[in-house]
């Protein structure tokens, strides 16, 4: 089955700050672009990043995860391993802090899997992960 390509608008506090973060850290290609959103091809999805000036800060709610708290909510990809490595490794080389460092779950199990967690500048929570056997993405 095809995948259809998802539309994520998400709030950003500054504009210039979030346009660098994706098109130069992720080096994702831009789309269209007004002077208060900027569209983005994330990985064949649309993601649209709204300025939306912070009035008040956000609560972070975390649920224990493999004794990490993962923030909720948080958003990302399933990518392929290789690709996933070569994205942990092109954070670490733009000196992004992960919440939740690089690592793999499940090793050697069912539905083994790695994966990371970190913000982007306006505090948006970001998971990427990636499947030993991708057919196992839901398995239980």
């Amino acid at each position: 089955m095809a995948l259809s390509p998802f539309h994520l608008a998400i709030p950003v506090t500054d504009l210039a700050t979030a346009r660098h973060f994706y098109g130069t850290v992720f080096n994702l290609p831009e789309g269209r672009s007004s002077e208060t959103w900027v569209d983005f091809d994330f990985y064949g999805h649309q993601l649209v990043i709204h300025e939306h000036p912070q009035t008040e800060p956000r609560e972070v709610h975390k649920n224990a995860v493999d004794g990490h708290g993962v923030p909720v909510p948080h958003f990302g990809l399933v990518l392929g391993w290789e690709e996933w490595e070569a994205l942990a490794a092109r954070l670490r080389d733009f000196q992004i802090k992960f919440e939740i460092e690089p690592y793999v779950r499940f090793k050697g199990q069912v539905g083994e899997q790695a994966t990371m967690f970190f913000y982007d500048p306006s505090g948006n929570a970001l998971e990427f992960k990636a499947f030993k056997d991708i057919g196992q993405m839901f398995a239980k």
